[in-house]
């Protein structure tokens, strides 16, 4: 069972929808152009019913099969990134300091093929939910979805998503049970002493010292208080601190990123992030006041639902890796998971710039093995009445 063949037949209308939101790309909460876009295709493509507006911009389409059945949901993404493209191609942002550097274009509009082709076939029971989110990369648009009831309103009861990985193979599917993609937390840190002139240390309380001393006890987090086991990142992304090269200054700010998959192990960074940073602030007779934001929790998938679209995807793409070592990369698609059982795979796009690199685009290749795997998910999942008594 490869690619399907009719979804082989309008690739060149996926190639077509993709390059077009390439070219528009939209940030965070406001995706209305492309929402606009996504819900003009789902009607002209038959989609019973289309609704608008969920998390501010989401598109959820509901498409009916032949009978009663289950409620499945597949997701994209649909937000861009704040940053400048440089691939050169013909189809490349048209707006400066945006770009579809993570794929999300390419989600988009595999989704859309998929749902075209089951609005024409429909070839299955029960019902689907195509669901189109915004802000993935920013403060999670799936949160804010399934907070407002998504799951429920749609009767829900399994959800799928891909994305696209440009360090594997084309048509190469990747996923694991259980934790795929990590939690991630920010963190800032401002040290403040007393500022003056560099030549009179003595008479300053200098928050410098202090800011080195606590990035590099930041790590030993990692090697002195994780079991050596455990996946767990802790890393200081950023230290700003003084105007002049004569002038010791008043405060000095860090921040950066905690990355686990374990509760417990979550908990701990956080707690000793502050007993770290509190107390190289004491033993330097300045202050230190910290900030920790917890983001998106780690992406889980449920084993069943995981074995289940391994299965379909064997049918469908070049070969699969069904034991992916986890990545320390978030994704709001947990939040959909906690709420409901499902899994999330990585669609292979053949090998190439990495995702959030500016050189970065989605192979329009890719996108007829992803849209193949939604339409067969749906069809094995939710099989015609007659196909379940047939010899």
């Amino acid at each position: 069972m490869p690619i399907v063949n009719r979804i082989a037949e309008f690739s060149e209308d996926m190639k077509t929808w993709r390059r077009h939101l390439h070219r528009t790309p939209e940030l965070g909460l406001d995706c209305h152009r492309t929402a606009a876009f996504v819900a003009t295709q789902l009607r002209a493509f038959g989609v019973d019913e289309v609704h608008e507006g969920l998390a501010t911009s989401g598109v959820v389409g509901i498409l009916r099969g032949q009978g009663p059945g289950p409620v499945t949901g597949l997701r994209a993404d649909m937000d861009a990134l704040p940053m400048q493209e440089e691939t050169g191609v013909d189809w490349a942002s048209e707006i400066p300091d945006r770009m579809h550097a993570c794929g999300h274009d390419g989600h988009t509009a595999m989704l859309l093929g998929a749902a075209r082709y089951l609005a024409e076939t429909r070839a299955f029971s029960g019902t689907v939910a195509l669901i189109f989110q915004p802000a993935e990369e920013t403060i999670g648009g799936g949160r804010i979805m399934v907070e407002e009831g998504m799951m429920e309103r749609f009767d829900i009861e399994e959800v799928y998503a891909l994305h696209t990985d440009p360090l594997a193979a084309l048509g190469e599917f990747r996923t694991t049970p259980g934790p795929i993609m990590a939690a991630v937390d920010d963190f800032e840190i401002v040290v403040t002493g007393k500022g003056g002139h560099a030549a009179y240390p003595h008479k300053c309380l200098d928050p410098i010292p202090c800011a080195l001393a606590i990035g590099q006890a930041l790590q030993t987090i990692v090697s002195r208080n994780a079991a050596p086991q455990q996946r767990i990142v802790v890393s200081l992304t950023q230290m700003h601190g003084g105007s002049a090269m004569n002038i010791i200054p008043e405060v000095v700010r860090l921040a950066g990123t905690v990355r686990t998959f374990d509760p417990d192990l979550r908990a701990l960074a956080e707690s000793r992030l502050r007993v770290i940073a509190e107390g190289q602030a004491q033993s330097y007779g300045v202050r230190a006041r910290v900030a920790y934001h917890h983001s998106y929790p780690p992406t889980v998938n449920h084993a069943d639902q995981t074995g289940f679209a391994v299965d379909v995807a064997r049918g469908v793409g070049t070969s699969v890796v069904d034991d992916l070592a986890p990545e320390l990369g978030a994704e709001d698609f947990s939040y959909m998971l906690n709420a409901r059982p499902g899994a999330f795979l990585f669609l292979g796009q053949g090998h190439g710039p990495s995702v959030h690199h500016p050189k970065f685009d989605f192979n329009d290749e890719a996108a007829p093995y992803g849209a193949s795997f939604f339409a067969r998910l749906i069809e094995t999942r939710q099989p015609l009445a007659h196909r379940l008594h047939s010899p």
